[in-house]
């Protein structure tokens, strides 16, 4: 029974100072919803500063959020001569800051109901809560709801969305 707890102990041990070395990057690197956003990432040459010191929040949409968006739409973000459109809207998914799930909540209570946050591409996005869900509201008023909150990496914290969110 003790070696069953010393093993227990080992392996939390290990994943928790495993978890804290991958960046925001290899987060989303490391799951099977998220190679859309990698694709878009890497084409869009933001790797390298996701990948520094940070902190940052990523709104992190799904690859089925991506397939929400019209047919094509993703494909022709992708060309390199769309690398300036696709790193406003990849960067409109980044505040600055390491905003965990709370003080997500804590400045939706600040705010009243809701907080705007400013994106690294400059643009606003609006938290809520709706039926104890977290929401975010762009600035064109498209939606996109957190599913999974707080995952933590060693310069930032990773939020996934089932929405793309689109800069005006």
């Amino acid at each position: 029974m003790k070696n069953l707890f010393l093993v227990f102990v080992a392996i939390m041990v290990s994943n928790f100072s495993f978890s804290q070395t991958k960046d925001v990057v290899d987060i989303a690197i490391g799951s099977a919803d998220h190679t859309t956003l990698v694709a878009a990432v890497k084409a869009a040459d933001l790797v390298t500063t996701l990948k520094s010191a940070g902190p940052f929040t990523v709104f992190a949409p799904t690859n089925a959020a991506f397939d929400k968006l019209p047919a094509g739409t993703v494909a022709d973000l992708l060309k390199p001569e769309n690398k300036a459109q696709l790193a406003k809207i990849l960067t409109y998914h980044v505040v600055a800051g390491n905003m965990d799930a709370a003080a997500v909540t804590k400045a939706i209570k600040a705010g009243k109901g809701k907080a705007i946050v400013t994106t690294v591409s400059g643009g606003q996005l609006t938290v809520s809560m709706d039926k104890e869900k977290v929401k975010l509201t762009d600035e064109s008023g498209n939606s996109a709801f957190v599913t999974v909150a707080d995952l933590k990496g060693s310069n930032g914290v990773v939020h996934v969305i089932d929405s793309v969110l689109l800069p005006k």
